[in-house]
């Protein structure tokens, strides 16, 4: 996964379509926000998230606070399997699933708060 965007976090502008805008940029698939920068993320459902999917978060936990994943849309809530929820937890960073629109709209008011937050979004059409 190192086809980084931006060396560094940016607002999300938009979503949806498939995709998102930020940083002056348009993405077409799911995006990885960490605090050293944006990447293309290979997660289209939320299944598909593990630990191999979240190895450059897992590998920055000590930059995070937060992290937040964006599970695209659905009726029913979806839960981070155990063993990757107390990962996060062992190093005491937060972690919360929930739909990509109200992921992103968290992600941008945590990012200016100030806060040290990551976040895994789904594209959505």
């Amino acid at each position: 996964m190192d086809d980084r965007h931006l060396p560094r976090q940016a607002l999300i502008d938009a979503h949806g379509g498939g995709g998102f805008r930020f940083g002056g940029m348009s993405h077409r698939g799911s995006l990885l926000c960490l605090p050293d920068g944006m990447w293309a993320w290979p997660v289209a459902t939320a299944a598909a998230i593990t630990d191999e999917t979240l190895s450059l978060v897992l590998a920055r936990l000590d930059q995070l606070d937060f992290f937040i994943l964006g599970v695209g849309v659905g009726d029913a809530p979806w839960n981070l399997p155990a063993p990757l929820r107390a990962t996060f937890r062992e190093v005491h960073v937060s972690v919360d699933a929930m739909m990509t629109g109200p992921a992103v709209r968290t992600y941008n008011v945590m990012q200016m708060e100030g806060r040290r937050v990551g976040a895994g979004l789904i594209a959505i059409e």
